[in-house]
């Protein structure tokens, strides 16, 4: 009968569960490897934002381009900051929205255009991504500023710095794909993008003035890439 026991006691110690204590360390151990996977992922998550929101700003201003030219009209391109009241909301980290708007021709003499009641399209930049250079950061290879931008301003137009207020300045696509500030000649402008602090999610978009041609470039802070 002793020997039958030991024999039941064995087996059942056998299928016994964890301990506590075996949990514990395996809870522990889990929770240190995902926290080391965390931190390779992030620098891979901050260039996948910079390139989502380059991707965007693209995007946005060749659709205002192709939508003047297919419909002959004037378009108009605003930076909004997410503000309470603009057409920018507030939402999640989003700190700037590109906002398109058709200019309206009202005929008279001369004939006069104002921007249209409400904008056809409002693009929001990937979370955490602003509109910002970094110091120590190149012009682009366009060299539309003829110098190095002067950190943190990251808008540029004909080669001087635009101030970010609620909607910056008379930004235009003209019928003819042409790119001005609302005057008759065209002008070339130069765009900066990247998460504060973080020179390796530097991305940069250009505009030609003559040709409303897009150009985008990731970067890293000293130089720049295709």
């Amino acid at each position: 009968m002793k020997r039958k026991t030991r024999k039941a006691e064995r087996r059942v110690g056998s299928e016994a569960g964890f301990s506590i204590l075996e949990l514990m360390m395996v809870t522990v151990i889990t929770f240190i490897a995902c926290g080391f996977a965390i931190m390779r992922l992030q620098p891979a998550w901050q260039q996948l934002q910079a390139n989502t929101a380059m991707s965007q700003m693209k995007s946005s201003l060749r659709q205002a381009r192709e939508t003047a030219i297919s419909q002959r009209r004037t378009i108009l391109v605003q930076f909004v900051k997410a503000i309470v009241g603009t057409p920018c909301a507030p939402a999640g980290n989003v700190t700037t929205c590109v906002v398109l708007t058709q200019m309206v021709v009202t005929a008279g003499t001369p004939n006069t255009q104002a921007p249209a009641a409400a904008p056809f399209a409002i693009i929001p930049l990937e979370s955490n991504v602003q509109l910002l250079s970094f110091a120590g950061e190149p012009d682009t290879p366009d060299a539309f500023i003829g110098q190095a931008p002067n950190a943190p301003n990251g808008l540029y137009s004909a080669g001087a710095a635009q101030a970010v207020p609620t909607a910056l300045g008379a930004l235009q696509f003209q019928s003819d794909g042409t790119f001005t500030n609302g005057a008759v000649n065209p002008i070339n402008f130069t765009i900066f993008l990247g998460e504060p602090n973080i020179p390796s999610t530097a991305r940069a978009i250009t505009v030609m003035g003559n040709t409303g041609k897009v150009t985008g470039y990731a970067g890293s802070g000293s130089a720049w890439f295709r």
